[in-house]
């Protein structure tokens, strides 16, 4: 049985991994939609139906203390048990998991990215961030002026839909793009996200580098738009050109040189941090927060790709250390600069590679993936022919959503947390449905151990058996709403026009800094806060 950890004594040790005496990882191992539902704040999600696919990257250091919590149901136990298998020496299980963190009167948050959500309303209060509604804006575009609208997105989110007349600029690209895409001093500057924490870091953004132009952040982002009863456009491709002309980088050099003074940024060499990986005494994370194609083409050894606005925006889908060192870095500086000071006022120990990545040593192509030895071996592939005619139990890992649009007849649907007490009877024959042959091997692994027969993948997916003609059924009976236990059911509409989701997003945006307590605000050194 796994050691345990009381509630009060996980807030003694996230006092000291806030405040630089330690390191500690939170680990919520519960499903997406459990998470979503409440979570703690300083928790990172890290699901156990993919724990050992993601956990190398989110807690790389096995001798970190690790606390791990679910929803009282024994799965941190399991998880607990698969993380020392892996080699991770210190791990407790939090007792009574989420629900004995709300009975003991701390708070469980709804949503994602808590932390970085928070802070960009806190920034917002703090720094005063200027704003523009939908309507000011539609007014704006009737009469026409020099100004332009930036969207502060991925790209990918940006063609999805967007302002219209927006041109996509990522967050961190902001500064180092500003004087080719706003040549004009006088040009006011919109930015926009879908909501609201990217809208106003990247409006503060500006304004921290020093800009002469007037920066606003659209109040609301594209939801705000939708609110109020404006049109958004569709498929746009306005993006931004693949280099930056030398004045534009030599203004944003100098920009960049004096924010990072103003906010006394750490800059570290190579060799510096070379000697930190060996350091078996801290965590660190290096994070190249330049574009992909730009970390294809060439990134650091063991470097991790996370794009500056998107580290931001997120962080806690990138680290899960707290009180780990963080490096970030790029090609100019700039980029890391941006993300380097935000990271900071968030409560990081964060440094900037000085000069750059520069073109020594660099390893080209995608990182890949560490899958973990412990893993079950490869599973023996059955064809869509042989589940039809052959005695098994069938057990649908896909989606939730995907298994109510059209699943085989009598398929149970379960994830790795539950899927031993899915198995029918002792010495089944099971075939696993998926998309992800790395979660079924973990799954299988747990199938077995649980008294399963043989276990088998069915090759090709559902797509395959849709191809050889057999039917799928989609009987809503056979999985309620109330065990989609992966499902983020939070406003989970509020980008496919239900106004009353959008609502409610944008009100729990707002209301996050209310909930807040003192060990959990405290970690933010925002100027003015």
């Amino acid at each position: 049985m796994a050691a345990s950890i009381t509630v009060e004594e996980l807030r003694g040790a996230l006092d000291a991994a806030l405040t630089g005496k330690a390191e500690l990882a939170i680990l919520d191992v519960r499903e997406a939609g459990q998470y979503a539902a409440g979570h703690l704040f300083f928790a990172t999600h890290v699901p156990y139906s993919r724990l050992e696919i993601e956990i190398v990257a989110f807690v790389p250091r096995k001798a970190v203390p690790v606390v791990v919590y679910d929803a009282g149901d024994g799965v941190s136990e399991k998880a607990a048990g698969a993380l020392a298998k892996l080699g991770y020496g210190d791990v407790r299980c939090l007792e009574g998991g989420a629900p004995g963190w709300a009975a003991a009167g701390h708070t469980l948050y709804e949503g994602v990215n808590l932390p970085s959500k928070t802070f960009g309303e806190l920034v917002e209060l703090a720094q005063d961030t200027p704003h523009i509604s939908a309507d000011d804006l539609a007014a704006m575009q009737d009469e026409g002026g020099d100004f332009v609208i930036l969207d502060g997105r991925t790209p990918e989110e940006y063609g999805r839909f967007n302002i219209p007349g927006g041109l996509s600029c990522p967050n961190a690209e902001l500064p180092l793009r500003f004087n080719d895409m706003v040549p004009n001093d006088r040009t006011t500057v919109v930015i926009n996200c879908a909501g609201r924490t990217r809208s106003i870091i990247g409006a503060q953004t500006l304004i921290n580098f020093g800009v002469p132009n007037k920066v606003v952040a659209l109040e609301n982002g594209t939801q705000g738009w939708a609110l109020a009863d404006r049109e958004l456009e569709t498929g746009a491709r306005r993006f931004p050109p693949r280099g930056v002309m030398p004045p534009a980088l030599e203004a944003a050099k100098a920009r960049a040189d004096a924010l990072a003074h103003a906010h006394a940024l750490s800059f570290v060499e190579t060799d510096t941090i070379n000697e930190w990986r060996t350091d078996e005494t801290r965590t660190l994370y290096v994070f190249d927060v330049r574009s992909w194609g730009e970390f294809e083409a060439g990134h650091l050894q063991g470097s991790t790709h996370a794009p500056g606005g998107q580290l931001v925006q997120g962080t806690d889908r990138w680290v899960g250390v707290r009180g780990a060192r963080i490096v970030v870095c790029d090609d100019a500086e700039v980029a890391a600069v941006c993300t380097a000071h935000w990271l900071k006022q968030m409560g990081w120990d964060v440094h900037v590679l000085k000069d750059g990545i520069g073109t020594e040593g660099l390893e080209p192509g995608p990182v890949e993936g560490v899958f973990p030895e412990s893993a079950a071996d490869a599973l023996e592939d059955i064809t869509a022919g042989e589940v039809a005619v052959g005695d098994f139990q069938i057990i649908d890992m896909r989606a939730s959503g995907a298994f109510r649009d059209g699943h085989i007849e009598g398929a149970d649907w379960a994830t790795r947390a539950h899927i031993a007490a899915a198995l029918t009877e002792s010495g089944a024959n099971v075939v696993l449905v998926g998309d992800d042959r790395d979660a079924a091997r973990l799954a299988a692994e747990d199938l077995r151990a649980a008294g399963a027969g043989a276990v088998a993948w069915l090759a090709g997916g559902m797509p395959a058996w849709a191809e050889e003609g057999f039917e799928t059924v989609t009987e809503t009976d056979d999985l309620p709403a109330s065990a989609r236990i992966d499902f983020i059911a939070f406003t989970a509409e509020r980008h496919g026009g239900n106004k009353d989701h959008m609502r409610q997003y944008l009100e729990w945006e707002i209301g996050l800094v209310d909930q807040l307590d003192d060990q959990e605000r405290g970690v933010f050194a925002i100027p003015g806060h």
